[in-house]
């Protein structure tokens, strides 16, 4: 199939509608099989070429295969339409897949899948892709089973029974959520396993009654999440990062429980797709809701102080974006053009030069400012490549890409050339 080039169609009939474009070229997309139809007002390909290679951490490598996941293969992962039973693929065929089988690195207890420098939860991130890795290798398979014992049954775990981030004592990070409660998620659905399903909701509720920030509701960005609650690492200030991980991490969940088997979620689903919704769209009210700093939440996001933690920064803030457009595909009727706005916002924000004329995406595909990924306190905006920032804008591009094409969000058709519609020849 030869597909007509876009330009000279627009060049044509500048007026087509958004639907009709879509109804006219998402089928061409979808053959030549392109992970970046659309231009995002930057070249996301560098930028998730970086997100490949960065990372030297085990959170990092699960956060990587994740975000190329949902790029490349979306069908797989559980924000496509029929990600259940869980397919047998080959990793060679599965870009994801063959980065995490090149990164696990099949250990004991808590470093069941990578070495996680006293983490519970950094090494169960790459927990998914084991799931996956498990049906053509028995190696990966029993591996993640491990890991998830682990987790449930040995692990410490907090007073009201939250499991902890970390493997000798007690403490909650908010990290936490896009590690753990996904993988055991997915677990109890390939296992089929109901309780477990239920009980890692009950899990995101524990994280929530303790990491909630205890604000007035008046304060326009009540709802935010604390960094940290333990005796080691406490940390309670509103991070962005951590606010994106726990949001992103119960919209994967929440993905899980709306599409497993309807066996496994017979008379408590509904209620569990609720209480996952708002606590969700709590975390979302308040970003929304939050002051910025040239376009960008603020590393500490109430921080406006002028004491060098406030400021904009990449990595929170495209993670939260990336969970609006998820959120716009799962639950349509809650997150509107309100939450759209502010998505589209920040991606736009990312793709143009800041207030001192700087490129926030260079040509090598680094993406900046961010946060220090190693050091949260850092005054200093990072800006040699953060491998979490990375993965974040590539989970954005990819969310927003895939509710374009479901026609929950629009195409930049009246921005200028290089910042538009269908991604430019050559790029």
């Amino acid at each position: 199939m030869r597909a007509v080039p876009v330009a000279l169609l627009l060049a044509a009939s500048p007026a087509l509608a958004q639907l009709d474009l879509i109804s006219k070229f998402s089928s061409v997309v979808t053959h030549v099989s392109t992970p970046f139809p659309f231009f995002a007002g930057f070249d996301v390909e560098p930028v998730a070429n970086l997100a490949e290679s960065l990372p030297s951490h085990s959170w990092e490598y699960g956060a990587a295969a994740q975000a190329l996941l949902e790029l490349y293969d979306p069908s797989i992962s559980v924000f496509g339409a029929k990600p259940f039973p869980i397919p047998t693929v080959s990793p060679d065929l599965i870009r994801g897949l063959k980065y995490a089988q090149e990164k696990i690195v099949i250990g004991w207890g808590a470093d069941g899948l990578s070495p996680g420098d006293g983490s519970v939860g950094d090494p169960a991130s790459l927990g998914v892709s084991a799931i996956l890795l498990g049906k053509t290798d028995s190696r990966f398979a029993v591996a993640v089973k491990e890991q998830v014992e682990y987790i449930l049954y040995k692990a410490p775990r907090f007073y009201n029974g939250a499991i902890s981030h970390r493997a000798d004592v007690p403490e909650l990070w908010a990290d936490f959520m896009y590690m753990v409660p996904p993988t055991l998620a997915y677990y109890a659905v390939d296992t089929d396993n109901s309780t477990l399903l239920q009980d890692t909701v009950t899990l995101c509720g524990s994280y929530r009654q303790v990491l909630k920030a205890n604000l007035p509701p008046t304060i326009s960005y009540a709802g935010l999440w604390k960094h940290i609650n333990g005796p080691q690492s406490n940390d309670p200030g509103l991070w962005a990062s951590g606010n994106g991980w726990a949001a992103g991490g119960m919209a994967r969940v929440l993905a899980t429980v709306m599409k497993a088997p309807s066996n496994l979620t017979a008379g408590w689903g509904d209620q569990a797709t609720t209480k996952l919704t708002t606590w969700i769209k709590e975390i979302l009210d308040g970003a929304v809701g939050a002051p910025l700093d040239d376009g960008l939440l603020r590393n500490y996001i109430d921080n406006t102080s002028g004491d060098g933690h406030g400021f904009g920064e990449i990595s929170g803030s495209a993670m939260l974006a990336s969970v609006v457009y998820r959120m716009a595909m799962l639950q349509p009727d809650v997150f509107g053009d309100k939450y759209l706005k502010w998505a589209d916002g920040i991606r736009t924000t990312i793709s143009r030069k800041d207030q001192q004329g700087n490129a926030r995406v260079t040509a090598e595909g680094i993406v900046l400012p961010a946060v220090n990924p190693l050091g949260w306190l850092d005054k200093r905006p990072f800006v040699t490549g953060s491998p979490e920032g990375q993965a974040f804008v590539v989970l954005m591009y990819s969310a927003w890409r895939d509710c374009v094409y479901q026609g929950g969000c629009k195409l930049d058709v009246n921005l200028p050339k290089r910042h538009g519609m269908f991604r430019p020849r050559g790029h």
